[in-house]
């Protein structure tokens, strides 16, 4: 039994099928975490530090680190590549912030390459971005927390649509929804 407040286990079912659970990182998971580090190509590990890498095993990892009692923390989330595109990422992403409010973070700042679509899109899918700034090749970004989950903006989907023009599904409109 975890103590109220206390971050928890979750087992997700990704968009590809694939299940995954995603827990707190310890001090004793460094050998997991430098294992799955191993996995990654140099793009997504410069996409990630902006400095290649030579070691890093875990699927993915996310973490926020805040100054004592401030409602800004820098968020970080970083997915091995054969787990990448497959809603691991936002999964994770949610789980933090819920964790994050749990602590009073309120906002979430990220330094993410200015060509990092991917990890953009993910910041996006917390909500609007409150600020933007350029600093060299990399962007600092503010977003706001949403009260829960994440942003309401991300509940459906562009679809193309004959014409070629895209219409946005919802759920309501039949979108299957996953965990």
């Amino acid at each position: 039994m975890t103590a109220k407040g206390a971050p928890r286990t979750e087992r997700v079912t990704l968009r590809d099928s694939r299940v995954a659970l995603i827990a707190p990182l310890h001090p004793d998971d460094r050998e997991r975490y430098l294992s799955g580090m191993t996995q990654m190509s140099p793009e997504s590990l410069y996409k990630r530090f902006m400095t290649p890498e030579d070691s890093g095993e875990a699927v993915g990892v996310t973490r926020f680190i805040r100054a004592e009692a401030q409602p800004v923390a820098e968020a970080a989330i970083i997915v091995i590549d054969s787990w990448q595109g497959s809603g691991l990422g936002k999964a994770m992403l949610r789980m933090l912030a819920q964790r994050a409010r749990e602590v009073g973070v309120e906002r979430f700042d990220a330094n993410v390459l200015s060509d990092n679509a991917s990890m953009l899109a993910l910041l996006d899918s917390l909500g609007p971005r409150e600020s933007v700034r350029r600093d060299g090749s990399s962007l600092v970004i503010t977003v706001p927390l949403p009260e829960q989950g994440i942003g309401e903006h991300e509940t459906g989907v562009l679809k193309e649509v004959e014409s070629g023009e895209f219409e946005l599904v919802t759920p309501a409109d039949g979108l299957e929804t996953g965990g």
